[in-house]
């Protein structure tokens, strides 16, 4: 049985990276694992609907396994899953962390429970480099999301670019959102067969957020 690697995906552009580095080092990617918040209190910060999840494992050619959890019941739901897919020859977890110690501890010790490895290509990268990898690797990731009281209503929809990244740097955002000021999500790049197109959308204000309502979308 050939050894094989999950992807925690979101859907936005630093699990797609951190996919893409996997890739390009010759992992095995056999799924990705997308934790659906069903918490009816808690602001969905990467698209509303986890179809467009649904059409991103499509695009990719990337099984999806996408469990809906709580806030309370994650960690359980989350070590559930990989259980059920270790028998498959799962031996590892690929996240998009960058410098959040918290998350790497966390990560580590769920992985080290249930007897994974977890790794972290983007692990202490400078996050304009990550950027601008991103970027000039030809992917396409819409803003969903940002911090109202950071990032203006106009870039919400945009996709990512030179010019955004003026913008934060003007702004003294951190360039990849590390501390959620952003979120996106992707809709082409290199691993991608298909492009995921928004037909129809718009913007709303919720809970300190701008948030990009995904109404209408296609795979082309």
């Amino acid at each position: 049985m050939t050894d094989s690697y999950a992807v925690s995906w979101s859907g936005g552009k630093d699990g797609c990276l951190a996919l893409y580095e996997a890739q390009c080092g010759g992992l095995n990617i056999s799924h990705l694992v997308n934790m659906v918040n069903m918490d009816p209190n808690r602001v969905r910060l990467h698209g509303k609907d986890p179809k467009l999840i649904q059409l991103q494992s499509e695009a990719l050619g990337i099984p999806l396994v996408q469990i809906e959890t709580t806030w309370k019941g994650y960690e359980q739901d989350f070590k559930s899953t990989l259980l059920k897919l270790k028998p498959l020859g799962l031996k590892g977890m690929v996240f998009g962390d960058i410098y959040l110690q918290e998350h790497l501890d966390w990560v580590n010790r769920v992985c080290g429970e249930i007897g994974i490895k977890a790794l972290e290509p983007l692990w202490k990268g400078d996050t304009e480099h990550l950027f601008d990898s991103f970027v000039d690797a030809g992917f396409e990731a819409s803003i969903v999301s940002a911090r109202s009281e950071l990032v203006d209503r106009e870039w919400i929809g945009q996709n990512l670019g030179k010019p955004f990244a003026e913008y934060m740097r003007q702004k003294g955002i951190d360039f990849c959102g590390e501390k959620g000021e952003y979120h996106t999500l992707v809709k082409y790049g290199p691993p991608f067969r298909r492009r995921l197109v928004f037909e129809e959308t718009s913007v709303a204000e919720q809970d300190g957020y701008w948030l990009l309502d995904i109404r209408k979308y296609r795979l082309e």
